[in-house]
């Protein structure tokens, strides 16, 4: 896990200005992609690349801590289960489900983060106003899209699949997991 932990650090020196960017975009979508870079760093400096970049790796450890020990444990039961491997549209499913769940308990973090990144202020300051939202009901905003996403990514495994006993499969399997547990 320090490994993943360390690794997360490194790829948000990479995702961190696109996700400003990108969330900057979102905003004013009448801005052009290169128009808000240009601005950003005309404005802010390489800095304002990364802004939010502490809160990003603050959100991406316990994301991973959650999803990828989840995924595991869901394919070795699923394996159990039937007796052989789990399929690779079935590790899929293992895996959307997993980042679901990451997804819903980190959404407050990722709702935190995304508040840093398109503060007009700095620094502090633009930690202290991500913090003012206070419940988890109003830092969960994101949460119905993250789970719609992870409900997207199974549905076209199915379709990439391009078998009908894949559903089948699938509703049993789930069906056998859910009336094992007590």
């Amino acid at each position: 896990m320090v490994a993943a932990s360390l690794g997360e650090v490194v790829a948000c020196l990479i995702r961190v200005p696109s996700e400003v960017v990108k969330q900057r975009a979102q905003v004013s979508p009448s801005s052009s992609t290169l128009r808000i870079l240009s601005h950003t760093l005309y404005h802010e400096g390489i800095q304002g690349l990364y802004r939010g970049y502490k809160s990003t790796v603050l959100r991406e450890i316990p994301f991973s801590l959650v999803q990828f020990p989840l995924w595991e444990s869901l394919k070795e039961l699923w394996s159990w289960k039937q007796g052989h491997v789990v399929d690779s549209w079935q590790s899929a499913v293992c895996g959307a489900f997993a980042g679901g769940f990451a997804a819903a308990v980190t959404t407050p973090l990722d709702v935190a983060k995304t508040r840093i990144m398109l503060a007009k202020v700095r620094g502090k300051e633009a930690t202290r106003q991500a913090g003012e939202w206070p419940g988890y009901s109003r830092l969960s905003v994101g949460l119905l899209q993250n789970e719609i996403q992870h409900l997207l990514i199974i549905i076209s495994v199915l379709v990439l699949e391009g078998r009908s006993r894949c559903k089948q499969a699938l509703h049993a399997e789930l069906m056998k997991l859910l009336c094992s547990f007590p």
